[in-house]
């Protein structure tokens, strides 16, 4: 098979945001689209309605062309290779296999973008497992100024605090390729709740639902528009 590289699909990103201006699109791109990653282990697919409301909020705040329906994908599907972001979510339990892990760094070597929303109790494992994608890099802090906090709308203290879990900061990791920041890991941060439809979480009150939006907004446009060649 001919492993197209996930950042032409980011290629097709390049059209005009609401609130600016990022150059003509690839003609011939993959699809544009957000992916859940579906993993062995515990619920994946917690937060039901949470892509399907920040796939609304990409569209209707950007003209990014983004597919009105979330994908879901294995690291091992053929299919991966069109995703420009990959969403990993869960309470628990992630365990890849060697060949998984091998796929997911050629992903994120070759210009994909993977977002891990720590969905309470997925940090132990996470952790695990992407020191084994990339014994050779750490995680580390994001720093405030980097472009994915002030690319569409501004976070100058960071990621949002969503729900809370342990009475810990938000916090924003990343796993940086040169330059790139090809995973964002939002950690007591998480944005899969403050994505659900308003309600779902009593206590998570409308703003906290909105900075959700606006920091989900800004992970996809930074994804779409960072590869090599940008």
């Amino acid at each position: 098979m001919h492993r197209r590289s996930v950042l032409s699909a980011a290629g097709l990103a390049l059209g005009v945001l609401a609130l600016g201006a990022w150059g003509p699109a690839r003609a011939a791109a993959p699809r544009l689209a957000v992916a859940r990653l579906q993993y062995d282990g515990d619920d994946w697919y917690s937060n039901p309605s949470s892509l399907p409301n920040l796939i609304r909020a990409i569209r209707e705040r950007t003209t990014l062309a983004v597919d009105a329906r979330e994908a879901r994908t294995t690291l091992l599907d053929d299919r991966l290779w069109d995703y420009p972001f990959l969403h990993l979510t869960g309470h628990g339990n992630i365990k890849f296999s060697e060949t998984e892990v091998q796929r997911l760094r050629d992903y994120l070597l070759r210009g994909g973008f993977l977002h891990a929303d720590d969905n309470y109790g997925l940090d132990e494992n996470f952790r695990r497992e992407i020191a084994r994608v990339f014994p050779d890099r750490k995680l580390v802090d994001v720093p405030l100024d980097h472009p994915i906090y002030r690319i569409v709308y501004a976070f100058p203290e960071g990621v949002p605090k969503i729900h809370e879990h342990d009475g810990k900061p938000a916090r924003g990791f990343g796993i940086f390729i040169g330059d790139r920041l090809a995973v964002f890991y939002s950690y007591e941060s998480d944005l899969g709740n403050g994505w659900e439809d308003i309600g779902t979480y009593p206590d998570d009150p409308p703003e906290a639902h909105e900075a959700a939006l606006r920091m989900g907004v800004n992970l996809f446009t930074y994804a779409v528009t960072s590869g090599p060649g940008r």
